[in-house]
């Protein structure tokens, strides 16, 4: 279930999301799929795993970190905290002008900078992995779509 959300919310949505949009009113791709990555990819995604982070830190602390401490709840959930921070800031950016970039930047290098500490980590989990690459994939579409953003 896990990863299905996952590359529902960082992949298929996005991109279904995206297509959709450009055919029924077309313009250029790059702002468009840019939008629709930061409403799924940081907007729901944040927002879902930050509320699955709040009312169930075991899960990250053991499906996806791996770890058997039990002391390490508190700090899944205060990440839970700032998920569902970063994830309202996607969403919002998406539908108020003018916030997309800004909550593009936040959301883009909260995912990126994850990503990056779990690239060393050795012999991740299926969840790990998937969460790694996942976070990487965000953080590159988030980039180009700020460069974009910035230079348009």
């Amino acid at each position: 279930m896990y990863i299905a959300l996952v590359l529902l919310q960082t992949l298929i949505l996005p991109v279904v999301s995206g297509i959709v949009e450009l055919i029924v009113a077309p313009s250029d791709p790059i702002p468009v799929f840019g939008r629709w990555f930061l409403f799924w990819g940081v907007g729901t995604r944040l927002l879902v795993a930050g509320a699955s982070q709040v009312v169930r830190p075991q899960f990250t602390v053991q499906n996806i970190l791996g770890s058997p401490n039990d002391g390490a709840a508190q700090i899944a959930q205060e990440l839970g905290f700032a998920n569902l921070s970063f994830g309202v800031l996607g969403i919002v950016g998406f539908f108020v002008p003018g916030w997309d970039v800004p909550a593009a930047i936040a959301g883009g290098l909260f995912l990126g900078l994850a990503g990056f500490r779990h690239l060393p980590k050795k012999h991740p989990n299926l969840k790990e992995s998937v969460a790694t690459w996942s976070d990487l994939l965000i953080f590159a579409v988030m980039a180009v779509f700020v460069v974009w953003s910035l230079l348009h």
